[in-house]
């Protein structure tokens, strides 16, 4: 996997953490693969949910644009490549995992790196962090997901303006605007992640997956295609013994102990 990713398992969480902080952990072709590489590790498995964070002062800084420079090359690059080779994969992966993903941004989330993290399932920032559609900066349309993380998070008026100007957004005004889930004191940042992670991998894990996949339909679907999603998955779930337990504890009035197995 080399040393671009580091991959660390507690009980039943996988936390990986982006690992070139000398390029504020910039995406290059080796890291691609061995996020994936992690990810898939994580899917195939025992864990049932994913920390997602960034090594030294930053979470990451999108692309690593010394590998796509036109200087170098004897044509343009065709950026659309490597989108389809590398981000959209990824996204597409980290939105189909069937368990939670906790993004812990640590510092600054820029171009590709911020909506890497917004395709996460649920976000923490530090204070000190800024989230940055720096895709302006250098002529390129925000990728990764950027423009329909970003319109479906905060509305079009403001993701126009963040994608346009490329201006930097406080982890306090992400949260506020609801782009992100909460920010919290730097020195905080990982043990709230951490415990946020542990928790949710204690939790019912095939319940937690569908509603995960459900919410994320829900802004292609009408109320009827949702309504029978949300039948379909709870039809799932009641056979699950994590459903048997969870009914159990309740009426028992003790803790649930959830497996995370399915039916």
């Amino acid at each position: 996997m080399g040393d671009t990713i580091q991959v660390t398992a507690a009980g039943d969480v996988t936390e990986i953490t982006l690992n070139r902080p000398d390029r504020l952990n910039s995406y290059n072709a080796e890291m691609h693969g061995a996020l994936r590489a992690a990810l898939d590790g994580a899917a195939r498995g025992n864990s049932r949910a994913v920390l997602l964070t960034g090594a030294g002062r930053g979470f990451c800084a999108g692309q690593d644009l010394g590998d796509r420079d036109p200087a170098t090359m004897d044509a343009p690059p065709d950026l659309s490549e490597t989108l389809k080779t590398y981000y959209n994969p990824l996204i597409r992966q980290i939105r189909g995992l069937e368990m939670p993903v906790i993004c812990a941004v640590n510092g600054v989330a820029a171009g590709a790196g911020a909506n890497i993290a917004l395709a996460c399932d649920i976000v923490l920032a530090a204070d000190s962090a800024r989230f940055i559609q720096s895709f302006a900066k250098v002529g390129l349309v925000p990728d990764g997901g950027g423009t329909w993380s970003l319109t479906h998070l905060v509305g079009e008026a403001r993701a126009k303006a963040l994608a346009m100007t490329a201006t930097p957004l406080s982890a306090a005004l992400a949260a506020d605007w609801g782009l992100i889930w909460k920010a919290v004191p730097d020195e905080d940042l990982m043990a709230e992640a951490r415990s946020l992670a542990a928790s949710l991998a204690a939790g019912p894990t095939v319940g937690l997956a569908l509603t995960k996949r459900a919410i994320q339909a829900a802004s292609a679907n009408t109320l009827d295609h949702q309504l029978e999603l949300e039948a379909q998955s709870q039809k799932i779930c009641g056979a699950t013994p994590d459903y048997a337990e969870g009914v159990s504890a309740f009426l028992q009035k003790r803790p649930p102990v959830f497996t995370g197995r399915r039916p």
